[in-house]
């Protein structure tokens, strides 16, 4: 999958229109996930059923009907990716959650399923009144005896399905749309009044056949409205093999430091502008709530946020391209990034590396290159000795690694040594595959860029 991005230029009543569809968008997605909420124990409720529902809502609400039927669609398939993403992660939860699906007594789970209010329930009737009961916003388990709900403890945390307020971005499919002969232009045809679109970019569509647009994206942001092109194309570049293995260490200190000794610098881009983010900031709330000064100075603040994080992807991108052509198979740690910000003295500085988002670029230009990716267990890699495996304990303030048999480097070179060492171990048991831990497939497909640029 490729994704080509273009700026939109139109009519202010044009951007009005498309700000409308994408409250649409986001009013179908809510209205899925409470027709989950409110659904029978007895209804199944998947993929297709909130299809036919979104027809259903095409009929009851004229500015639903005004969106293109395949964009209605679309947007209650992104209230059903929410429902199953719960319901996957429900498996890998606390044992009290997964007793609720596999309907498994607990210790305050007995003979409950997860799943939709009983009839009768006050909770049904707030649903049946229009009104959003507080319980369901929160995840329950229902007692089959008593005919209540109790909370599961830390079940938020398995991605139950939110209402969404800040939806930025509509799609269409392979209908209501048309693209102009040069190109350059787009035109949507449904009843919402988006019209004809002026598309300014660099990428050249011409290359492309129409037919291989699966999906166009309308996108807002701080600094305008973009448009997405999803060309169902298999992006592939086999570079020849250079016969050079490398480890990776990220931190801080360094963006990361490998096998080789180098250490690449840190950009901090979010430090450097942080003066200025704050400024900006600040003369938000100098201004008088729903003011017209209000909100330019919000778009001001959001332009320089916006920045940092094109900033962050430009950077990443360029450095993980580098070390994937110049290396058959690099090896880095299997980070998990979303735990380790919860150490609130490094939570911005590890925000601000965007280790995770350079291990996505990696991911990509190995499947992109034909080369070999391998993520490791980062457990004692800091702590053990390359040269003889000593564990050699060390407080991060440490930044030198001594060692008895006489090994001394710098804590970051040895501990991506030890990556290489692992990757290399891993690779001999399965030299055909790349690999996220030890063994596993991380043949990630083209949808990852995808995900990058939205």
């Amino acid at each position: 999958m490729l994704v080509l991005e273009y700026k939109v230029k139109c009519k202010k009543a044009q951007y009005s229109a498309i700000d409308d569809a994408i409250r649409t968008t986001q009013f179908i997605r809510n209205k899925a996930i409470k027709f989950w909420m409110d659904a029978d124990r007895d209804l199944k409720v998947d993929k297709f059923t909130l299809n036919k529902y979104s027809t259903q809502l095409r009929k009851e609400f004229l500015f639903v009907a005004d969106l293109n039927s395949m964009a209605v669609q679309s947007a209650a398939e992104r209230g059903w990716f929410a429902i199953s993403r719960f319901y996957d992660s429900v498996a890998v939860a606390s044992p009290r959650a997964s007793n609720c699906k596999s309907k498994k007594s607990g210790k305050k789970a007995e003979n409950a399923v997860l799943g939709s209010p009983p009839a009768g329930s006050a909770v049904q009737r707030q649903s049946l009144l229009g009104e959003t009961p507080k319980t369901a916003l929160a995840p329950l388990c229902w007692n089959n005896k008593t005919g209540l709900p109790h909370q599961v403890e830390r079940f938020s945390k398995t991605g139950f399905p939110r209402f969404q307020k800040d939806c930025r971005s509509v799609e269409y499919k392979t209908s209501g749309w048309k693209l102009h002969p040069t190109k350059r232009r787009i035109t949507f045809t449904d009843k919402k009044g988006i019209g004809d679109l002026k598309l300014l970019g660099k990428w050249d569509l011409q290359t492309y056949d129409t037919k291989d647009i699966k999906r166009i994206r309308l996108i807002r942001r701080a600094d305008g409205y973009y448009a997405q092109f999803c060309i169902g194309i298999d992006v592939v570049d086999i570079q020849p093999k250079t016969g050079q293995e490398i480890g990776l260490d990220v931190g801080i200190e360094s963006f990361y430091s490998d096998s080789n000794g180098h250490h690449e610098p840190n950009p901090k881009f979010l430090r450097k502008a942080q003066a200025s983010i704050k400024q900006s900031q600040r003369s938000i709330y100098k201004k008088v709530k729903g003011s017209s000064g209000r909100r330019r100075a919000r778009k001001v603040y959001a332009k320089k946020h916006l920045k940092v994080s094109r900033q962050r992807i430009e950077h990443a991108k360029r450095v993980a391209r580098c070390v994937i052509k110049s290396n058959d198979l690099v090896a880095y740690e299997d980070l998990r990034v979303s735990n380790m910000v919860k150490n609130h003295c490094l939570a911005k500085s590890i925000s601000d590396a965007s280790w995770y988002l350079f291990r996505q670029w990696l991911e990509y230009f190995a499947v992109k290159f034909d080369k070999l990716t391998v993520a490791v267990p980062p457990h004692y890699t800091s702590q053990e000795c390359s040269s003889c495996g000593v564990i050699v304990k060390k407080t991060l303030s440490t930044r030198t690694h001594n060692c008895v048999c006489g090994c001394q480097l710098h804590r970051d070179v040895n501990a991506a040594v030890n990556i290489l060492n692992l990757a290399r171990q891993a690779r001999g048991g399965h030299p055909q595959s790349n690999a996220v831990g030890v063994g596993i497939s991380t043949l990630v497909g083209a949808s990852l860029l995808e995900q990058v640029l939205t």
